[in-house]
């Protein structure tokens, strides 16, 4: 079966040229798809430079969302292979080996129809998680608890991976991989969410259908994520985002009931201004 690779771009041509570089000679890969989801610099003109019979650069048209690109990039490969694999990645992943993306197609199965390796990430583990109900959200909301109440409700403990395969409700979003018969069968990524929670999403999605999310506990890979890039000012555009695509997670699919999503959106409010507050006072200091 062909595999293809759908990475999207905005406003980063250095790094996902770096990992063009990385993969381009890897032979398990038939196809890397570069979507540039409408990029306000010249990635989309650097990437084009970059094309050849096995790297295909195309333009979002515009940019809708991270969900909104992968669907372009993985219609883009199922037109021209029908059945395949297709490898999800950020533009930020650093692979050691083609040996390591051998191990994770090969994982894939009729049963096993999404795959993740362990994601080295900022010094920690990045693994699978159990899918929040919506109070595990509301939790989730509050100030200086995100961490802590992630980590002992909705982590696997680390003797739960010490096995080849592990079972998970879902997988980190920035390198995984997805049989395409399986993302026609959950109707391809939700674009009403327009960055975060896809991987909540898909997960519901493929448990609803009784398949398997795995880790694929002899690989890694690393996500190179820069937290410099962070600035304060747009991490409160981004908390908005979260939000919203928590909210609508949780009423859609999780099916939160009317007081639980007043608490949602209550407990998300309190917080933003925490952050608008915190903020102020750093830059008046």
């Amino acid at each position: 079966m062909k595999t293809a690779m759908v990475i999207v771009n905005y406003n980063d041509s250095e790094t996902t040229i770096k990992l063009l570089n990385n993969v381009k000679e890897y032979k398990c890969l038939d196809k890397i798809i570069v979507v540039d989801n409408k990029s306000t610099d010249d990635s989309y003109k650097k990437l084009k430079y970059y094309e050849n019979k096995k790297i295909d650069v195309i333009d979002s048209g515009k940019n809708n969302g991270y969900s909104y690109a992968l669907n372009i990039g993985c219609k883009y490969a199922i037109d021209a292979f029908k059945e395949c694999n297709l490898i999800i990645s950020n533009s930020d992943i650093i692979i050691d080996s083609e040996n390591d993306l051998v191990e994770l197609i090969n994982t894939l199965s009729e049963k096993n129809v999404i795959v993740g390796p362990t994601i080295i990430e900022n010094n920690t583990l990045n693994r699978g998680w159990h899918i929040p109900t919506p109070i595990d959200d509301i939790m989730l909301n509050i100030v200086k608890y995100h961490d802590k109440y992630f980590n002992k409700h909705l982590k696997y403990s680390e003797s739960y991976y010490n096995k080849h395969l592990s079972k998970v409700d879902t997988v980190s979003g920035s390198f995984f991989l997805i049989r395409s018969t399986h993302l026609e069968d959950i109707d391809y990524f939700d674009e009403n969410v327009f960055l975060y929670y896809e991987e909540n999403i898909f997960g519901i999605k493929t448990k609803r259908l009784n398949k398997n999310i795995v880790v694929n506990n002899d690989v890694d890979v690393v996500h190179n994520h820069s937290v410099t890039i962070n600035k304060n000012i747009k991490r409160i555009k981004k908390y908005k985002i979260l939000k919203k695509s928590q909210y609508y997670f949780e009423k859609e699919y999780n099916n939160a009931n009317i007081f639980e999503r007043i608490l949602l959106k209550v407990s998300s409010f309190i917080t933003k201004i925490i952050y608008i507050i915190l903020y102020t006072l750093r830059i008046g200091g």
